[in-house]
């Protein structure tokens, strides 16, 4: 997998006109981005009023609709501090999953995330570590944790691409001391995304892109759709693969 998709995050309707909420808008978006280029889906479900949720009916009508949509791709799905309930009670409502995702991301710099993980581990859902800072690279390597993930969600989040590069560097340095061998997806937020797709498409990692990370394309252009940004990042890797 070299490209994902993050369909919408925990962004509200007023950041663009297009960010899918409901899951017939996420099969839509699935089915464009899968032939815009995208191999796998990233998802926050949401309840009846627009917000994130874990509760079984809502994560189970969101991915039904996508696996309806797109039955050939990985759609995975949150499970960050911030979703209510929050906390250790978030694996309440987890417990409770009826259908389940083919793989959470789990921020590893949480509390929870050891719980979490043994959790979805035992239910057979992989698991995707997000992992967001150097000292959260040293707490993954140090436990028993890259033992149950199928890759590594390197997330880089500062304001600029020098420092993103740079974090981004120190804890794939740290993974690779370490001798971790699992697949590695890097990406960035806001003003840091396209760097980061760059970034990842010359050290030939994965990478993803949509609006949970940005709504704009290389350059600054608004971007009408999901697909026009993971449409965008395809060719930028085919274009680094080329040269």
């Amino acid at each position: 997998m070299r490209l994902q998709a993050c369909l919408n995050g925990g962004r509200s309707a007023r950041y663009h006109p297009a960010l899918p909420l409901t899951p017939q808008a996420l099969a839509r978006d699935a089915v464009a981005v899968r032939e815009a280029g995208a191999e796998a889906l990233y998802i926050h479900p949401r309840n009846a009023l627009g917000r994130e949720s874990l509760a079984a009916a809502d994560v189970g009508a969101a991915i039904e609709a996508v696996r309806a949509a797109v039955p050939e791709m990985p759609v995975g799905v949150s499970t960050g501090a911030w979703i209510p309930p929050g906390g250790t009670a978030r694996l309440v409502p987890m417990r409770s999953w009826t259908v389940l995702p083919d793989y959470v991301s789990v921020n590893v710099h949480e509390p929870e995330a050891e719980a979490i993980v043994g959790l979805m581990q035992a239910r057979g859902v992989g698991i995707e570590a997000g992992v967001w800072t150097e000292a959260a690279a040293r707490r993954f390597v140090s436990g028993r944790m890259p033992r149950y993930c199928l890759r590594v969600l390197v997330e880089m989040t500062a304001e600029d691409a020098q420092t993103a590069a740079e974090e981004a560097e120190a804890i794939l340095d740290v993974l690779a001391a370490a001798g971790v061998k699992l697949p590695v997806l890097l990406h960035g937020d806001d003003a840091c995304t396209w760097p980061m797709v760059e970034m990842a498409a010359e050290r030939g990692l994965a990478t993803r892109v949509g609006f949970e990370d940005s709504c704009v394309l290389p350059g600054g252009v608004l971007a009408a759709s999901n697909a026009a940004m993971v449409a965008a990042a395809a060719r930028i890797l085919a274009e680094r693969a080329a040269a």
